[in-house]
C-alpha cells in the first residue's frame, strides 16, 4: 500500500503521512476509498462508522424479531405491540437533530462512542420488563441509539473529499442499514433458538438481549479509542492549536432548518427509511401471521429486506453520481423521483400478494428501491447549505424516523392491508415532491438551470467527477463560525 505525504512537514497535524490520496486544499481529505484497508485516520473512521452504526441496529432492533414471543408472554394486544414498535423510533427523532449540530461543534467520534454505549444499557435491561408501558419505555431508549445515523454520515464527509463523499457515505450507510437484516436473522433464527435449548421460550427471549448489548458496549469503548475526527487529528486538539474555528451548533442548525429543501428531503427520507424501520418492525410478524410461519422461519425471511442494503444503498448513491455527471442536479433528482414512485408501486403489489415465494420475491425489489432511495437521498443533501451539511443531515435522517413513527401509527389503528396502501400512496407523493427542490445554482427537476460552474463540473471540466458541492455560502460560513 502506498503511502501519500500531504502538506507541509512543520504544519501542526496528528499525521504527517497518509496511506491514501489526500487533497492538502481540502484539509487532508481522501480522495480515494480502499476498502481493505483499515489504516488512521481515513480508513478507519470509514469503517468504524459502518460498524457502529450497524451495531446501533443490532441493539435497536434486537427485540423486534422476538415480538411475537413477547406479545405471547405479556398478553400484549396488536395495538400494544404497535405502540412500541413506535416508541423504539420515536425515542431517535429529538436525538437525530441534536446530534447534527453537535457534530459540526464536536466531531463524530465521541458522540458515536457515547449514543452506542448508552443504547446498550437499556437493551441489556430488556429482560426485566413486564408489561406494555414497561416494554415502550424500554424499547424508547433503546431507540435512541438510531441517532448514530448523524454521526455515521457526517463522519465520512468530514474524511473524504467532495469528489468522493457521496459514495463514501452510501456505502457506510448501506453497511450499516444492513444491520437491521442481519439482526432478524441472528436474533431470531440463531440466538433465540441456541438459548431455548436450555431455557424456556419466555426464559430465551428475556436473556438473548444481553449479547447485542455486550456487543454495542465495547464497540463504544473502542471506536473512542482508536479512531480520529478528521484527518488532522481530534477537535478538541486541532482547536486548540488554531487548525479549526470555534463552531456555533445553534448558527448552524439556523442555516439548515430555515431551508425548505432541508423539509422537502426530509419528507422524503420519511417515506424511505422511515419505510425501510418500520418493516424491521413488522416484517417478521407479519410474515409469521399471513404465512402461519415459526418464529425461526418468519424472522430469516424478514431478514432479507435488511439484506438488500449490502448493496442497494450503495448502488442509488452511485447512480446518483452518474446521473448528475450527465445531468447535474436534475439528473439527481430524476433518479431519486423513480426510486420513490417504484418503491410506492412495489408495496401496493406487496400488500396485494397471497403467495409467499412471490410476496419474498417483491420484498426483495421493494426492498431494493427503498435503499436506492436512501442512498440518493444523501447524494442531495451535501448540496443544500454545505456550511451546514451536519445540521442538514440530522434534520433529514430525523425525516426517516419521523416517518417510522407516522408509518407505525397507522399499523397501529388500521388493517395490515390498508395500513400498506396507506404507505404506499405517500410514497408515490413523495416521489412527486422533488418537483420542488430548487437548489440554489443547481436546475431543478422542471425548472431552472445550472450555473456555469456546475455545468462545468459534470461535464468533466473540472476534477470532480463523483459529487461536486457548491461553494460555501459567505454569510452562512461567517454565522457558523461567530
Amino acid at each position: 500500500m502506498s503511502e501519500v505525504q500531504s502538506g507541509q512537514a512543520t504544519e501542526i497535524k496528528k499525521y504527517q503521512e497518509y496511506f491514501v490520496k489526500v487533497d492538502p486544499d481540502q484539509d487532508d481529505k481522501a480522495t480515494e476509498i480502499k476498502l481493505l484497508s483499515f489504516k488512521r485516520p481515513h480508513m478507519r473512521a470509514f469503517h468504524c462508522s459502518w460498524m457502529c452504526f450497524f451495531t446501533a441496529f443490532f441493539i435497536w432492533f434486537a427485540i423486534a424479531p422476538l415480538m411475537s414471543e413477547v406479545q405471547l408472554t405479556l398478553g400484549l394486544s396488536k395495538q400494544q405491540i404497535w405502540t412500541s414498535n413506535i416508541c423504539s423510533v420515536a425515542g431517535t427523532i429529538v436525538m437525530r437533530f441534536i446530534n447534527g449540530p453537535l457534530c459540526d461543534k464536536y466531531g463524530a467520534r465521541i458522540l458515536m462512542g457515547v449514543v452506542l454505549f448508552a443504547a446498550s444499557i437499556p437493551c441489556a435491561l430488556t429482560g426485566l420488563v413486564n408489561d406494555a408501558t414497561s416494554l415502550s419505555i424500554l424499547r424508547f431508549f433503546i431507540g435512541l441509539g438510531g441517532s448514530t445515523f448523524v454521526m455515521c454520515q457526517y463522519w465520512t464527509s468530514r474524511m473524504f473529499t467532495k469528489e468522493v463523499a457521496g459514495t463514501a457515505n452510501a456505502i457506510v450507510g448501506g453497511w450499516g442499514n444492513l444491520g437491521g437484516g442481519v439482526t432478524q436473522l441472528v436474533m431470531g433464527s440463531v440466538l433465540f433458538p441456541l438459548f431455548k435449548l436450555g431455557m424456556s421460550a419466555e426464559q430465551a427471549w428475556r436473556t438473548v438481549c444481553v449479547v447485542p448489548a455486550i456487543v454495542g458496549m465495547i464497540a463504544g469503548i473502542v471506536t473512542v479509542k482508536v479512531s480520529d475526527d478528521a484527518p488532522k487529528g481530534n477537535y478538541s486538539e486541532m482547536k486548540k492549536n488554531g487548525t479549526m474555528p470555534e463552531v456555533s451548533a445553534a448558527a448552524s442548525f439556523r442555516g439548515g432548518a430555515m431551508n425548505l429543501n432541508t423539509w422537502l428531503l426530509f419528507f422524503q427520507y420519511a417515506c424511505c427509511f422511515g419505510v425501510e424501520l418500520t418493516m424491521n418492525n413488522a416484517a417478521a410478524s407479519y410474515f409469521k401471521t399471513k404465512f402461519e410461519l415459526t418464529t425461526e422461519s418468519a424472522a430469516a425471511i424478514a431478514s432479507i429486506f435488511g439484506w438488500m442494503n449490502l448493496f442497494a444503498r450503495g448502488l442509488g448513491g452511485f447512480a446518483s453520481d452518474k446521473a448528475n455527471a450527465k445531468m447535474g442536479m436534475r439528473g439527481r433528482l430524476a433518479w431519486q423521483t423513480l426510486c420513490l414512485v417504484m418503491e410506492g408501486v412495489m408495496v401496493f403489489i406487496f400488500a396485494n400478494t397471497n403467495s409467499l415465494g412471490v410476496a419474498i420475491f417483491i420484498m426483495v425489489i421493494f426492498s431494493s428501491f427503498v435503499q436506492a432511495a436512501e442512498g440518493s437521498t444523501y447524494g442531495i443533501v451535501p448540496y443544500v447549505n454545505p456550511p451546514c451539511t451536519g445540521s442538514i443531515s440530522g434534520i433529514v435522517g430525523a425525516g426517516g424516523n419521523v416517518g417510522a413513527v407516522c408509518f407505525g401509527l397507522g399499523f397501529r389503528q388500521l388493517e395490515t392491508k390498508q395500513a400498506f396502501v396507506l404507505m404506499a400512496s405517500c410514497i408515490v407523493v413523495s416521489g412527486v415532491i422533488s418537483a420542488f427542490v430548487c437548489i440554489k445554482g443547481h436546475a431543478g427537476l422542471f425548472t431552472g438551470q445550472d450555473s456555469d460552474e456546475v455545468i462545468a463540473a459534470y461535464k468533466g471540466e473540472k476534477t470532480a467527477t463523483t459529487l461536486q458541492v457548491p461553494e460555501q455560502d459567505a454569510e452562512a460560513a461567517e454565522a457558523i463560525e461567530e
